[in-house]
Formats: structure tokens, C-alpha cells, sequence
């Protein structure tokens, strides 16, 4: 199920990861780094690919309509994790 959240919140959440994460998610997807950053708003095309990232113009850098959670999930886990610690 899609998801919609605005492109500030998504680096918020991108930039609260701890280091390694993008390799560590991207690892356990079996995806390369790149499209784990082009994910969170990167847009290197030519070493990784566009996950499903739709953005518009709004508020707050626009929102942002994922396809797919499970990159945003496993962050947000990280997240929780990091913040238990």
C-alpha cells in the first residue's frame, strides 16, 4: 500500500540513521546502496535504481509517495533500535 510523507521528513529519518545503515538495508533487500539512497531522495541512476519514489510539490520539500514501505520500515526499525540503546 502506498504511502505518502513529505520529502523533509524523509531526510529527517535518513539522516538519524546510524552509520552503515544504507549498506545494512541494502544487504538484507538485496539491492545495491545507491537505490537504498535514491530511496531517501538521492538521484544517481547510473549505479542504482528508482524504488517506486514519486515526488510533488507541496509543503515541507513536497510530498513524497512510496510504492513501497519495507526500505522505510527497516529504517524506521533501525530507528527505534538506535533510540532503545
Amino acid at each position: 500500500m502506498p504511502k505518502t510523507i513529505t520529502f523533509n521528513e524523509l531526510r529527517r529519518i535518513k539522516d538519524s540513521l546510524p552509520d552503515g545503515s544504507m549498506h545494512k538495508i541494502a544487504d538484507t533487500l538485496n539491492l545495491t546502496v545507491q537505490t537504498v539512497r535514491n530511496y531517501f531522495g538521492g538521484s544517481n541512476y547510473e549505479y542504482g535504481n528508482n524504488c517506486g519514489l514519486h515526488i510533488e510539490p507541496g509543503p515541507e520539500g513536497g510530498y513524497v509517495i512510496l510504492d513501497d514501505t519495507q526500505i522505510l520500515d527497516m529504517a524506521l526499525e533501525m530507528l527505534e533500535q538506535k533510540n532503545k540503546e
